[in-house]
C-alpha cells in the first residue's frame, strides 16, 4: 500500500538509530542520523491543523462539512451530491502518524533517548506524541470506520495491516489519552510544538477533553462504559473557559496560509460558500454569531448558496462566503473548545451520566459559544436577547435536540466534528441533496476506503474487513453510529 510503503524510510531510520557502532561510521556532522524530533512535532502538527482546514475538492475538512449543510458548493455542483464515494487516508499514516511513532521510538530507545532529550524531556515527548497519534487515530476512524490501527506503522515489518474493530480502536484511546496525561513530568519543555507551546497542563485538558468528547460517542452503543469514560475524564479537568481553547494558527504567509484564504483570495476559486441551510437557520433564531461565520454578498446581505441545487444557482458573488473569522490568511481553525466541552456535559447530565443541571450548561454552551466567535463584541444584552427565543430558550422535553443544533452552529467549520455529532444524535434534522451523483438517496454516513491501495494492494484484509463491518461504501454505518 502507498500509506504504508511509505513509513520504510522512517523505519530505515530508526534502524541506523540503533546501531551501536558509531565510531566506525562516517559520520557527517551536518547531516544527523536522526531526524529533529522538534521538526517531527512541527510537521505532525501542521498537518492536525490541514486536516482540520482543509477545502478543495475531496477536501479533509470540507468533505463533512459539506454533508452536515454548513457549506455548499458554488459553481462545480458535485460535493454537495456526495459524488467522491473513496477517500485515502494513507498520507496521514506515511506523514503524521509515522512522525509520531518516530518520537516515541526515539525518546523510548536507550540508544537514542538521550540524543533526542535536547528537544524536550523524553517523558514529555511521548505524551504529546500519544495524545496526538490517539487524536488522529480517532478522527480516522471516526470517517473510515475499521482502520489499520495496531499493525500499522511497523515499516517493512509489515506492509499489509489488518484491520482493527473501530470498538477496539476506541477502547485504546481512552487507555493513550489517559496513560499519557500522566506520564508528563517536571522536565523541559518540548520543541517544536506550534499548537500549545509544549504547556504541560493545556495538554492535559486536551487530553481529558478528547476522551469526554469520544466518551459520549458511546451514548448508544456501550452507554455503560461511555458513562464510566465521561466522569473520569471530567474528573481528570477539561478545558474550563474560552481561553483553553485549543487552535491551530495559520500565518500570513503562503506556506502556512489558512486553506479557505488559498481558494478564495490566492487562486481565485470561491468553490464553497455557507449554505442556505445554514444561513437560513441562523437568520431564523436571530444568530448574532451570523455576520462571525458568513460574509455579506456584493448586495451587503446574507444568502445561502442553495445546498445540493443543479445547475449551479449562480456565481459566489450572489452568496455568503465564510467569514473572515474563518477565512482570513492568518484565521485560526479550532480543534477543540469550551463551549463543544460545556455542549458535552449538558448531553450528559441530559443523559444521567453526570449530576449537573442540563439546561444550565446548555445556555453556558451557547453563552460560550457566542463569546468565542463575537470575541470583543459580545455583550450580555446579545446573549440574553437571543436566549429568550422560544427556538433557543431550553425546553426538556427537546434537549437533545436543542443541544445537537447549538453544537451543529458552534462547530462552525469543524467539519468531521460536526459530521460524527450529526450521525450520532440526528439533529439538527437534514434533507439529502436532491439528486444525488453516488447512488444513493441520503446524507453520507461512512467514507469508503482508498480502495486503489487497499482492495488492491491489500486485498485479504480489505475483504475481511468488508465482511465483517459491511459494504464498502458511504451507507455503511461505523459501530458507534446507531439508529
Amino acid at each position: 500500500m502507498k500509506g504504508f510503503k511509505s513509513i520504510v524510510f522512517a523505519g530505515l531510520m530508526l534502524t541506523a538509530g540503533a546501531c551501536n557502532d558509531f565510531e566506525e561510521m562516517n559520520v557527517n556532522p551536518n547531516n544527523p542520523l536522526l531526524p529533529n524530533t522538534a521538526s517531527l512535532f512541527t510537521g505532525a502538527i501542521r498537518t492536525v491543523g490541514t486536516m482540520n482546514s482543509q477545502v478543495g475538492p475531496a477536501g479533509f475538512n470540507i468533505t463533512p462539512a459539506l454533508y452536515v449543510q454548513q457549506f455548499g458548493d458554488v459553481t462545480y455542483i458535485e460535493d454537495s451530491r456526495y459524488k467522491t464515494i473513496n477517500f485515502s487516508y494513507n498520507g496521514l499514516y506515511s506523514g503524521p502518524l509515522v512522525n509520531l511513532q518516530a518520537i516515541i521510538d526515539q525518546n523510548t530507545n536507550e540508544n537514542t533517548k538521550a540524543s533526542v532529550a535536547i528537544y524536550g524531556s523524553n517523558n514529555n515527548q511521548i505524551a504529546i506524541a500519544r495524545i496526538l497519534k490517539a487524536y488522529i487515530y480517532q478522527w480516522m476512524t471516526d470517517r473510515w470506520g475499521d482502520i489499520p490501527y495496531s499493525q500499522a506503522l511497523k515499516g517493512d515489518q509489515n506492509f499489509s495491516p489488518a484491520f482493527d474493530k473501530q470498538q477496539d480502536i476506541y477502547n485504546d484511546l481512552f487507555k493513550e489519552w489517559k496513560e499519557a496525561a500522566a506520564q508528563f513530568d517536571n522536565g523541559a519543555t518540548v520543541q517544536g510544538d506550534i499548537l500549545l507551546s509544549g504547556n504541560v497542563a493545556r495538554w492535559k485538558k486536551f487530553a481529558a477533553s478528547l476522551r469526554m468528547i469520544a466518551a459520549l460517542r458511546l451514548s448508544k452503543v456501550d452507554p455503560a462504559k461511555g458513562k464510566a469514560e465521561f466522569a473520569s475524564a471530567l474528573a481528570d479537568g477539561v478545558l474550563a473557559s474560552n481561553a483553553d481553547n485549543v487552535r491551530y494558527t495559520f500565518l500570513a504567509d503562503a506556506n502556512n496560509e489558512n486553506p479557505l484564504y488559498t481558494n478564495y483570495v490566492r487562486s481565485n476559486r470561491k468553490d464553497f460558500a455557507v449554505s442556505n441551510t445554514f444561513v437560513d437557520y441562523l437568520k431564523k433564531v436571530n444568530d448574532p454569531r451570523l455576520t462571525y461565520m458568513a460574509a455579506p454578498n456584493q448586495k451587503g446581505e446574507y444568502v445561502g448558496v442553495p445546498y445540493g441545487v443543479f445547475p449551479a444557482a449562480g456565481p459566489a458573488q450572489n452568496f455568503s462566503l465564510a467569514a473572515s473569522t474563518v477565512a482570513a490568511q492568518a484565521a485560526p481553525v479550532n480543534i477543540m473548545t469550551y463551549a463543544q466541552v460545556q455542549f458535552a456535559q449538558a448531553e450528559a447530565a441530559k443523559l444521567g451520566w453526570i449530576t449537573g443541571t442540563p439546561k444550565t450548561l446548555y445556555e453556558s454552551g451557547v453563552k460560550a459559544s457566542l463569546q468565542q466567535w463575537m470575541g470583543a463584541n459580545y455583550t450580555d444584552a446579545a446573549y440574553n436577547t437571543y436566549i429568550a427565543q422560544p427556538d433557543v430558550a431550553y425546553d426538556d422535553a427537546k434537549a437533545i435536540e436543542q443541544i445537537s443544533t447549538q453544537r451543529w452552529i458552534a462547530l462552525f467549520f469543524q467539519g468531521t466534528e460536526a459530521w460524527s455529532e450529526w450521525r450520532r444524535t440526528g439533529f439538527p434534522v437534514l434533507r439529502p441533496a436532491a439528486s444525488t451523483l453516488n447512488g444513493g438517496t441520503a446524507i453520507p454516513r461512512r467514507l469508503a476506503y482508498p480502495v486503489s491501495t487497499e482492495g488492491t494492494l491489500n486485498t485479504e484484509n480489505y475483504n475481511a474487513v468488508i465482511a465483517r463491518q459491511g459494504k464498502d461504501d458511504p451507507y455503511t454505518r461505523v459501530w458507534w453510529d446507531k439508529p
